[in-house]
């Protein structure tokens, strides 16, 4: 397993060792020791979830502000562009943020640790996303940052107007957000 460190060192992005023949191919999608010897993060993962989203879905920024979740995305059908942004008031990158682009064919996975937000926008005709977290959904504790907030300077790579859903579309802009300390 190949790690990078994103413009956010904390947000890693991972390419798994694919083993590919006149049949197919075949990797890992997760290995514990793997992803420790890549990252140096020894972590307990504790839910998957799985979503689809069609072109031009944006979601998130999400975050829960107790029980912060650590997350490991991946793309299984589609590509998105990926984004965490840094909400831990101490940290020196406090309010920044990394992006990737991820997808089906790259089999690429990005590490987005406790204490950021995240979200993505659907690049293909619909995309399948996958993510394991550290921590367990807790409806009461999560928050959603503005998407388009001009303090955080996302460059969303958009086609036009995004889809969002309400609660995205009422995102707090970073000034107003509960953050992490």
């Amino acid at each position: 397993m190949q790690a990078t460190r994103l413009a956010l060192p904390e947000v890693i992005l991972l390419r798994p060792k694919v083993f590919s023949d006149h049949r197919g191919n075949f990797f890992e999608s997760f290995n514990a020791r793997a992803f420790r010897d890549a990252t140096g993060l020894d972590v307990g993962f504790v839910q998957d979830n799985h979503s689809y989203s069609k072109a031009q879905v944006l979601r998130g920024l999400h975050y829960q502000v107790k029980q912060a979740q650590g997350k490991l995305v991946r793309v299984i059908s589609g590509a998105v562009f990926d984004v965490a942004v840094d909400l831990r008031r101490s940290s020196p990158s406090f309010g920044r943020w990394a992006g990737a682009r991820l997808s089906a064919e790259d089999k690429g996975v990005l590490w987005i640790p406790p204490g950021f937000a995240h979200g993505f926008y659907v690049l293909s005709d619909g995309a399948e996303f996958l993510y394991k977290t550290t921590d367990y959904y807790a409806p009461e504790f999560e928050r959603t940052l503005l998407w388009n907030d001009p303090a955080l300077g996302i460059a969303w790579p958009l086609s036009g107007e995004p889809i969002l859903n309400a609660k995205d579309a009422a995102g707090r802009p970073l000034a107003y957000a509960e953050v992490y300390e």
